[in-house]
């Protein structure tokens, strides 16, 4: 068994296989802790593993566990996007809880494809890949709707599909106070997130960017009652508005409890306390 840092698991990973002189399917590895990029550049912390080779050990491991290590021969679409799966997987619950927004508010296609400098070049290959699966789909999909959508763009960053979509009846597609765009968002996450681990961010024309301009100032007094007292809450928020809303105040407050509740009547909102306390509490 090998210990190996990294400042991400994909480059543990392919660190790992290179020690241990196996592919990265061969691995068998535990994530000690996962990497965080931290706040302003603050708290970063690398990903680090305890890695083995599949091959060296597979006579000690039980019909059961290997079972469980093993799966069926991937489909042709399936086997595209198969290492961003065994790479990234473990990511989902760290960013899950402490995502923040890569967009620039003032710009729609340009900041929404934009890439961090930083990221590794293999990394790029394969999220490109995965990415075109996704948009030929996505394609296919709508050309048998009943909406003229003429452009239909994605691309995987840091374990996201950031999909941008744009036509004749875009704003139908939106739908009354964003009711379609809300559906077309759940389906999308469901099957991404099912199919490749992958989380969704949904632009149609300009109506998330109108948004995220909304919420931004909305939460104002919110953030400013925050500061005074150390807690608050905001209205009940529909749809995409209150993850929107939770993205924001994450990132304004990141020592902080920020979490969505749900009241007796189904209605969703955000709200902000002290961390530690809720916690321990």
């Amino acid at each position: 068994m090998t210990k190996v840092e990294a400042p991400t698991l994909e480059e543990a990973y392919k660190k790992a296989s290179q020690m241990l002189e196996c592919s990265i399917s061969d691995l068998q590895c535990e994530v000690v802790q996962h990497p965080s990029k931290g706040i302003f550049g603050f708290l970063k912390k690398n990903a680090i593993i305890i890695a083995s080779c599949e091959q060296d050990s597979k006579q000690d491991v039980s019909t059961a566990t290997e079972k469980d290590n093993f799966i069926d021969v991937p489909t042709k679409e399936e086997s595209v996007a198969s290492e961003i799966i065994d790479t990234v997987k473990n990511e989902a619950i760290d960013k899950e809880t402490h995502r923040a927004s890569t967009f620039e508010e003032d710009a729609v296609m340009d900041s929404f494809f934009e890439i961090n400098e930083d990221e590794v070049e293999e990394e790029q290959v394969v999220y490109s890949e995965l990415a075109l699966v996704i948009e030929n789909q996505l394609k296919e999909l709508l050309s048998h709707s009943c909406f003229d959508i003429d452009i239909v763009e994605v691309d995987v960053v840091d374990n996201t599909a950031l999909i941008f979509i744009d036509g004749a009846d875009a704003a139908l597609l939106i739908g009354k106070e964003g009711y379609r765009y809300n559906a077309l968002s759940y389906m999308l996450f469901s099957w991404l997130h099912t199919k490749y681990e992958l989380f969704v961010k949904l632009e149609i024309a300009e109506f998330l960017t109108t948004q995220q301009k909304m919420i931004a100032s909305y939460i104002e007094p919110v953030i400013e009652t925050v500061e005074n007292t150390g807690r608050a809450k905001t209205r009940f928020l529909d749809g995409i508005l209150v993850q929107i809303a939770l993205e924001q105040l994450r990132v304004r407050f990141p020592d902080k409890y920020v979490a969505v509740k749900t009241s007796k009547d189904g209605k969703k909102f955000v709200v902000i306390n002290e961390f530690n306390k809720k916690i321990n509490g």
